[in-house]
């Protein structure tokens, strides 16, 4: 109640703004803009979630009419850039969210990973629209902040018709905040599902004698410089490639290679051959990951708690990583375990990459475990996608 009387007051606030002002993103946020008609309401903070629901989103979108919501820009425009209706979500106030589903019109609500408003909750309970959330999870710091408030929690997660959740322990602590048992759903790693629908490619001998830093921060240059360097002495072909996770360091790094006497190329000036390429741009990983059969990702070897490995995986590349995984510890242990990866310190980054760069049937064995490990992790959405039309309903 206390909630409720709050947001309807600032509601009142903003809207007196809105209508001085007129910001365009704001009238949005309140509804005071048209609103398409949808049979499927799916709603993702922002790009991360959207994109790792990207598979399932369009799947949807082939039967039923979606129209896709989020709490940024960027995440907005992104959806309306696949062709689907998108606006910016709409805030959690009584008459924000009755104006939002009048026009709407949704016969399900999909929320993708775990956000919980308590007034969108209600309103489309007592709308009785069937909710839903994919993808789902929960940390440990999370799950003990939401039992302080087991009142607000336990209603929002006994309202979900079903939830698919990310991994097993977010699915144990929804359960333990008041999820019912009946309302789970097959879990399913969402973020598995983009890289698993890239199709690797061929065996190529130009592809097997190059090595990608994939990611790479301050202070991991200079050891990648030295393996390589190290590595060509045993093979002289043996081709760089070093995607920078931030390009803006491209002059830093370019200077570094200088220093070292080492000819290089810059994607940045439009090159992308030559025997060492400084890949400073954005949105070029996947052209890097494919031109290469060897890589290493970055941000592991100094304390920045690793990269993903699904990117390369999905490429079948052969992955060496450092010891600071702590953001994707789990997938590098099934990768590690499955022979597809290899642990490596400054002190053995050398002697592996001599080793996998002189047998190129060894990385390429890597690579494809690899493959097979996301592929089996990653599974099949199409029983998710079913459950999901089920809720909806026939589509208008």
């Amino acid at each position: 109640m206390i909630y409720r009387a709050a947001a309807a007051i600032l509601e009142q606030g903003l809207r007196l703004r809105a209508s001085v002002g007129r910001p365009e993103t704001l009238r949005e946020r309140l509804t005071l803009m048209d609103v398409p008609r949808a049979d499927i309401w799916i709603h993702g903070a922002s790009v991360g979630e959207l994109t790792s629901a990207r598979p399932v989103i369009e799947a949807l979108a082939q039967s039923h009419r979606v129209l896709v919501t989020a709490n940024s820009l960027t995440g907005r425009d992104m959806a309306a850039g696949w062709g689907t209706a998108a606006r910016l979500a709409p805030m959690d106030m009584p008459g924000v969210l009755r104006r939002f589903l009048a026009q709407a019109q949704p016969r399900l609500q999909v929320t993708v990973e775990s956000e919980f408003w308590p007034l969108r909750s209600q309103a489309l309970a007592g709308r009785g629209i069937p909710q839903a959330m994919i993808g789902a999870r929960l940390s440990q710091r999370s799950a003990a902040r939401w039992a302080r408030l087991p009142g607000i929690i336990a209603p929002m997660l006994g309202r979900l018709a079903g939830l698919s959740a990310q991994d097993p322990d977010s699915e144990a602590r929804l359960l333990a905040l008041g999820l019912p048992p009946a309302a789970i759903l097959p879990r399913l790693d969402l973020k598995l599902l983009t890289p698993a629908r890239i199709r690797p490619p061929r065996p190529d001998p130009h592809r097997d004698r190059t090595l990608l830093a994939a990611s790479t921060h301050e202070g991991e240059e200079a050891l990648i410089l030295d393996a390589w360097t190290a590595a060509r002495r045993h093979h002289p072909d043996l081709r760089l490639i070093l995607a920078i996770r931030h390009p803006q360091r491209g002059d830093q790094v370019s200077a570094l290679l200088a220093q070292r006497g080492i000819a290089h190329q810059r994607r940045s000036a439009g090159d992308s051959g030559g025997d060492v390429l400084l890949a400073d741009t954005l949105g070029e990983m996947d052209r890097w990951y494919a031109s290469a059969g060897l890589c290493f990702v970055g941000g592991s070897l100094t304390d920045r708690g690793g990269h993903t490995p699904w990117e390369p995986a999905a490429h079948a590349c052969a992955i060496l990583h450092g010891p600071h995984l702590s953001n994707f510890r789990d997938a590098y242990g099934a990768l590690d375990g499955a022979g597809a990866a290899q642990p490596v310190d400054a002190g053995s980054l050398v002697q592996q990459v001599i080793a996998l760069a002189g047998h190129p049937d060894r990385a390429r064995q890597m690579g494809w475990a690899a493959r097979a490990v996301l592929d089996d992790r990653a599974g099949d959405p199409a029983a998710l996608i079913a459950h999901l039309r089920e809720l909806a309903g026939k589509p208008r």
